[in-house]
């Protein structure tokens, strides 16, 4: 019974954590070598723009599985291990810092774009760069967390 909320459990947390390693380390790098300043912020925003509708879904439902399998599984945190408490607690903080993101640089981005303000707008998706990088090591940890926990 709970096999397809650990399957969209997994999912929405590699979708989520892959994504973020894809912008890293294959998309910014791509893009910084071959655009300039402009044509590189018009595709920032575009990615980020398509990859935040995709966490807007994926992120609710990563939390929403954990915690049902959380208390159908184990009755709640009573019944598991360190590591389930670390995974709810950066968990929690991701989605927190993804919200941060969406509301404050890449909203100010998109504004700065909007106004001709590419400076501006190259300091926002700097912002953005920062915090997706943070938010990728605590999915990192997230994920290492969770393995270690069940060995």
């Amino acid at each position: 019974m709970l096999s397809p909320l650990y399957a969209l459990h997994l999912l929405g947390a590699v979708i989520w954590v892959g994504g973020m390693a894809f912008a890293l380390f294959a998309l910014r790098p791509a893009a910084h070598a071959t655009l300039e300043g402009a044509q590189r912020l018009a595709l920032m925003q575009l990615v980020y723009r398509r990859f935040f509708l995709i966490v807007w879904h994926a992120m609710p439902i990563v939390i929403a599985t954990g915690y049902a399998i959380l208390f159908l599984r184990y009755g709640g945190f009573a019944g598991v291990g360190w590591h389930v408490h670390v995974m709810n607690l950066t968990g929690l903080i991701m989605a927190g810092i993804f919200v941060a993101i969406a509301l404050g640089p890449l909203k100010r981005m998109k504004a700065a774009r909007a106004g001709g303000d590419n400076a501006a707008a190259a300091g926002a998706l700097d912002q953005v760069r920062k915090l997706v990088t943070l938010n990728l090591a605590l999915g990192l940890l997230t994920i290492a967390v969770a393995g270690w926990g069940r060995a």
